[in-house]
């Protein structure tokens, strides 16, 4: 199974990437490849630029990458209880160009945050628009509290509890 991970986000340091990479992770015999939003290198869009230039490289990058998925794990970074603005300009041009971004691939979302919110806005919303745009949500998971639940220099979770639903959810993928 060929998975394709990312943190909507375009920090170098995101917790969110690091989640989404060791959730991917959890899926047994997975080829994990783990996609950076800085790679995918997207003008703000108006409908002047896309008038402009077409559709941008950058987005076309971005969905012939996810396409090559038979699943996805992907974790949202919440700026004030909403996607960062980097990752939903590339999430709009992609849409340009196709409205079926995630093609039905299976995929489980996650979110986390440094506090007790674990970035549920935005995950909710996440959540609630897959479906118009192609997204095949098997399961949702947020992680409140990140620095508390996560070792970043192991690069895993540490609260048991937290870890098993995070492997349940990466389980639904194969099922």
């Amino acid at each position: 199974m060929k998975v394709i991970a990312y943190g909507a986000s375009t920090s170098s340091t995101s917790i969110n990437k690091a989640l989404a990479t060791y959730a991917a992770k959890q899926i047994d015999g997975a080829e994990v490849t783990v996609l950076d939003i800085n790679s995918y290198s997207v003008p703000m869009f108006t409908e002047d630029k896309e008038k402009e230039i077409g559709h941008a490289e950058g987005a076309q990058a971005f969905l012939n990458d996810i396409a090559q998925a038979d699943a996805l794990v992907i974790s949202f970074a919440e700026h004030n209880g909403h996607y960062p603005a980097a990752y939903k300009n590339l999430f709009d041009w992609a849409t340009r160009i196709d409205r079926n971004v995630f093609k039905d691939i299976p995929a489980v979302y996650l979110a986390t945050s440094p506090g007790p919110g674990g970035a549920k806005s935005v995950l909710a919303a996440a959540t609630g628009s897959a479906p118009f745009f192609g997204g095949n949500v098997k399961d949702s998971v947020s992680i409140p509290a990140f620095y508390d639940n996560f070792n970043v220099e192991k690069g895993e979770v540490t609260n048991p509890e937290i870890a098993a639903q995070i492997k349940a959810a990466v389980a639904k993928l194969s099922a």
